[in-house]
């Protein structure tokens, strides 16, 4: 076949998809005699058992069937081909919630208007139009149906707000939430803000294997630094304390490379990534003595202040790790000689890493190299 006969064939065979679409959903709702017949409730209920399709589906048939009924233009323009089974759910749903105060005439108008537009956009797009199909066709009404419409999405949207999280049990936690639109798309807007590639170098952009990072993982990283950066001060309190993470560490596995910290909720991080959160994560880190007695619970010194921060941004440009381009906005201040072991929390002794820097200069695995130039670099340890 050419392209210009593929072409022609595909559209051909979505449009024959579309009458095959009409018919089947206009016979499943004539089929009331083969419900009875079986003894189910529907004939839907029957045809997901003979044909292996899911009952969800198969009703989704038979109340498209059930619309054309209800509304002989659309299922005569299904049955034309000019019209998708998805577009036709949609004409019918937006007329069908019209409020009962508009008239026969006027559903009928706002009816035609929406057929005529579905040669023009697709199912995604005619739903939205759908919703505000009564300012095209009786503006007097429309506004008030369409604040009324809005206010009973948000108050659904409110009623059904969740969120749950799972630990693994293996370093990993799991979650599921549902949001208003508005919360999801501040949310989404912030991590894709967090997640440019601007603000990353080239290796950051790719994953361990070499190759570009989806999106989805870029997203997820950016959730992380989200989270981890979340400014303390900012954070609710309960019973006038901030909701902070409490590390649980002795002086000795504070300052090993190779130890382990205990977390308030009884999980447990290695005292590198401990020590890493420390520098500016929500993490309080209480180090007891050898009789248990807890030796620091402080944080104020530890953190850069805002001034700081500003200064270490206009002295260090960005990141300090050789070759790394982000710039300081995203970056964490990060001091040399290790708050852990006594270092100050000052000029001299701060420098900036973006997170993927600083991840390496709390792992026990890789020595830092501070140059003339104020760069480091990382090695490897052998």
């Amino acid at each position: 076949m050419t392209t210009a006969d593929k072409q022609a064939a595909l559209v051909a065979l979505t449009e024959v998809r579309s009458q095959l679409d009409a018919v089947t959903a206009r016979l499943l709702a004539a089929s009331d005699d083969v419900a009875e017949a079986h003894g189910l409730r529907d004939a839907a209920a029957w045809l997901a058992v003979q044909t292996r399709m899911t009952r969800a589906e198969a009703r989704r048939v038979l109340a498209l069937g059930r619309g054309c009924e209800q509304h002989p233009a659309v299922g005569a323009a299904l049955s034309g081909g000019g019209l998708r089974a998805e577009q036709a759910r949609v004409v019918v749903e937006a007329v069908d919630a019209l409020p009962g105060r508009v008239e026969r005439e006027t559903r009928e108008r706002a009816e035609t208007v929406l057929l005529d537009l579905a040669a023009q956009h697709d199912a995604r797009e005619l739903k939205q139009i759908g919703k505000r199909i009564l300012d095209v066709v009786a503006p007097e009404v429309g506004e008030s149906h369409e604040e009324a419409v809005l206010r009973a999405e948000e108050d659904r949207a409110t009623a059904g707000v969740e969120l749950s999280l799972v630990d693994d049990g293996e370093g990993r936690c799991h979650g599921r939430f549902v949001v208003p639109s508005h919360v999801g798309a501040m949310l989404k807007r912030h991590l894709l803000a967090l997640a440019n590639p601007a603000r990353h170098t080239e290796d950051e952009l790719r994953d361990e294997t070499g190759e570009w990072k989806p999106l989805r993982r870029r997203l997820g990283e950016a959730l992380v630094e989200y989270v981890e950066r979340y400014p303390v001060d900012a954070t609710p309190q309960t019973a006038g304390v901030n909701a902070t993470v409490v590390v649980t560490m002795t002086i000795e596995q504070l300052l090993a490379d190779h130890a382990t910290a205990l977390l308030d909720d009884g999980s447990r991080m290695s005292a590198g990534q401990a020590r890493r959160l420390a520098c500016e994560a929500g993490i309080i880190p209480v180090v007891l003595g050898s009789t248990s007695v807890p030796l620091d619970m402080g944080r104020a010194a530890r953190l850069f202040t805002k001034a700081q921060r500003i200064a270490l941004g206009l002295r260090d440009g960005g990141c300090t790790a050789r070759g790394c381009e982000t710039s300081a906005s995203g970056c964490h201040a990060h001091h040399d000689d290790p708050w852990s072991r006594g270092g100050l929390t000052d000029l001299a002794n701060g420098r900036l890493l973006c997170p993927r820097h600083h991840r390496l200069a709390h792992d026990s695995r890789y020595a830092v190299t501070v140059h003339a130039d104020n760069s480091v670099t990382f090695t490897r340890r052998t």
